[in-house]
């Protein structure tokens, strides 16, 4: 009983102390909060805000130093560290009711820059007040401004998108219609199409002409409900939005960085202006991806029923859960997310929603248009780090979709004229080599001129990118074709996210003004650059694709590469680019032949017999030159006087290009003689022409590596030995 009674009172001891501490901590709770809220009284910040919430309509503003006080304290907070989210709303409330006039209205309005999220209910709110009738105008073109500015930066869309068609009714306002529509834009989805939307929008277009920013709602209208418009919507137009110089980009951006939000709204696609006397000069700020985060708020989700319930992406973790909710993803709020994000691309690769292609264009060509076009020059060591991780992550998902996107190409169009060649090259090259395939009768215009002054101005360096990025352009427009071809109208479709076609006739015709191009360039880029091996390798590169168009690409064209290519490369010092010279004209000749026995099948397959005299006459130079040595004969190409020959005192200058002595191959030929006749102190290289001398030759050239000149002699030339020297002689084939 004793120990019982002794362990109870221990008990009751432990009991009371806790008592005791629990008092204690509740009293130090108690204190600290009342502290809490003494401070915030006392913070001239609250007293602002309670000034504005309680402040009556009427109160006159002139000569009002409280009005004053309080309001230079809200814009030190707001320019400083931003303004919370119920900051914001009072703040929104009381400039949107106009309980002290405009110009408090419009100051207000200057300095809402949000610290975090804006509350959707506010912006509602201020919608809602536009209809009272009493703001100017211009201060509505303001508010609206200021809520595409911070559009991703509210915590929800839910109610915005359920006032659309309030919102809608303002379109019919001339001032207002550009930046309504931009915010419609925005907030539409399927179910917001409706017939008299619609004819409302054809309507304004028939009054106001055919308006960019009508053009692209109608566009994103056409998308969701293709049978309500039924107006063409051309297939490539200039921005449609324009991206207003606002009085909250820059402060957001330094309220961003001081707050650590990197990427959590479009605003960190905006970049400070570099020189307030010059609009147009800016710098690069944050051109980073922003997360994926949820269009709707949590309690939007869970009002949902099971039912209908959207996925958001951000909750995908693997490409089986992707395909078991693949009709119940919710997109992102800012499309611009999708790209760093592989189950996103996943995603748009295999649901082709285009829909989610024209926004996330329409927001790569908003940091495009921001970021490049306008920029001005901040310095390398401040802006290429960040531009040079944006487009290296832009190139992985162009290259994961095996396509490039519309605004990448309306950008280039553009850059390309005011490109400088050095800039981001290895990624503007890798970007421009996406482009799909452009008509021919505007490809000149975009692409030809702004790269050939590029080409003929800049570094050696520069032409081998070009013409290596021209290659891989061309590869894939020959890709396309073989994918995409249709057999029974021989249309193409250029890009499987789009409607775009061509006529086969016409792809052809594009083809061959890009080889054509490319020819020329690289004729004449061999002259300037002294026939530079390095230049000649990416040229021959080229060319190994040209070869091959029919038989790899079943594109029926052929054509030869010209003179000032082929010549070069002839002559060139190195064997290899001899040797290759010998592969592209063996793969011409596999081509040309198959496309000879299919003209004979079909009427509708033509290669014009001018290719095929091209190819015989460069067949014929090559076999005179590198086996019969007959060069600077008469019909060759390459001529040269008798007397200018003779004044060389060249001996033998027939054979000065032959496979002997010609001079990418003479130390093999040296290695050769002194192997055969290790005893010879006189080395006579003409030895090596007679008959079995020839053979191992020839079998011991190709046993260094140069296939491309085996299949070319075996393909193109029969010899024989002679009866009378011992030598061999050749014929073509």
């Amino acid at each position: 009983m004793a120990a019982t009674q002794n362990l109870s009172d221990s008990d009751q001891s432990s009991v009371s102390d806790q008592s005791v501490s629990s008092r204690s901590g509740n009293r130090s709770i108690r204190v600290a909060e009342k502290e809490r809220r003494k401070n915030e009284a006392e913070d001239p910040f609250v007293l602002a805000l309670k000034y504005f919430s309680d402040v009556e309509a009427g109160t006159p503003v002139v000569g009002n130093d409280e009005l004053e006080k309080n309001l230079v304290q809200v814009e030190k907070v707001a320019y400083s560290q931003g303004l919370p989210p119920e900051a914001v709303s009072v703040m929104l409330e009381f400039a949107m009711s106009l309980r002290m006039g405009t110009s408090a209205c419009v100051r207000v309005l200057k300095c809402l820059i949000p610290a975090s999220v804006v509350p959707q209910e506010a912006v509602v709110r201020a919608v809602v007040w536009l209809s009272v009738g009493k703001m100017p105008i211009s201060t509505q073109v303001l508010f609206i401004k200021w809520v595409l500015t911070v559009f991703d930066m509210i915590d929800a869309k839910d109610q915005l998108r359920a006032i659309y068609g309030f919102i809608f009714n303002f379109v019919t306002d001339e001032n207002l219609c550009p930046f309504i529509c931009h915010l419609l834009y925005l907030l539409t989805r399927k179910e917001s199409v409706r017939v008299f939307r619609v004819r409302k929008l054809l309507e304004l277009q028939s009054k106001l002409g055919r308006q960019p920013f009508l053009l692209h709602l109608l566009s994103l209208y056409k998308v969701f409900c293709p049978e309500l418009v039924t107006l063409s919507i051309p297939s490539r137009m200039k921005s449609g939005f324009k991206n207003h110089i606002s009085p909250w980009k820059s402060a957001l951006i330094a309220v961003q960085k001081r707050n650590g939000l990197q990427g959590a709204s479009s605003i960190s696609l905006v970049f400070t202006n570099k020189d307030k006397t010059n609009p147009r000069k800016r710098k690069h700020c944050h051109l980073e991806f922003p997360p994926l985060i949820p269009a709707l708020n949590k309690e939007a989700q869970s009002e949902q029923s099971s039912s209908r319930r959207v996925v958001p992406l951000v909750e995908l973790h693997s490409f089986a859960q992707l395909l078991e909710n693949m009709h119940r993803i919710e997109l992102p709020a800012q499309m611009g997310s999708l790209l760093g994000s592989s189950l996103a691309l996943q995603y748009l690769d295999c649901v082709q929603d285009e829909s989610a292609l024209l926004r996330l264009n329409f927001w790569l060509g908003y940091a495009f248009h921001e970021e490049f076009l306008f920029c001005g020059d901040g310095g390398p060591s401040q802006t290429s780090e960040e531009a040079l991780q944006f487009l290296n992550k832009l190139l992985s998902a162009q290259h994961f979709l095996q396509e490039g996107f519309s605004s990448s190409e309306v950008f280039l169009y553009k850059f390309l004229n005011v490109w400088d060649g050095s800039l981001l090259r290895p990624q503007i090259l890798g970007l421009l080599s996406n482009i799909p395939v452009v008509p021919s009768s505007q490809i000149r215009r975009l692409l030809f001129e702004p790269l050939m002054q590029l080409f003929f101005t800049s570094s050696l360096f520069f032409k081998c990118g070009l013409v290596e990025c021209l290659n891989n352009m061309l590869l894939k427009w020959l890709t396309w074709h073989s994918i995409y071809a249709l057999e029974d109208d021989l249309d193409i479709s250029l890009n499987s996210h789009t409607s775009i076609n061509m006529t086969l006739s016409g792809f052809k015709d594009s083809v061959m003004e890009l080889i054509h191009f490319v020819g020329r360039l690289a004729s004449v880029g061999l002259q300037l650059e002294s026939c530079h091996c390095l230049l000649l390798s990416f040229v021959l590169d080229f060319y190994e694709t040209v070869c091959d168009t029919f038989l790899k690409y079943g594109l029926p064209l052929i054509v030869m590469p010209p003179a000032g290519v082929f010549y070069p490369a002839l002559f060139a010092t190195d064997p290899v680019s001899v040797d290759r010279l010998a592969y592209i004209m063996h793969r011409y000749k596999v081509n040309l032949t198959s496309a000879k026995s299919q003209e004979k099948v079909t009427e509708a397959f033509h290669i014009s017999r001018q290719t095929f005299r091209e190819f015989n006459h460069y067949v014929v130079v090559m076999v005179n030159c590198l086996w019969n040595s007959r060069m600077f004969h008469p019909g060759m190409g390459v001529q040269l006087g008798e007397e200018l020959l003779l004044k060389s005192n060249v001996p033998q200058y027939g054979s000065s290009f032959d496979i002997v002595h010609h001079p990418a191959f003479m130390s093999y030929a040296v290695n050769f003689h002194q192997k055969c006749w290790p005893g010879k102190k006189d080395m006579d290289l003409n030895s090596i022409k007679h008959s079995k001398p020839w053979s191992w030759y020839l079998e011991y050239l190709f046993t260094q590596g140069y296939d491309g000149l085996k299949h070319f002699v075996q393909s193109n030339i029969s010899w024989q030995l002679k009866a009378d020297d011992g030598q061999v002689d050749a014929q073509q084939r």
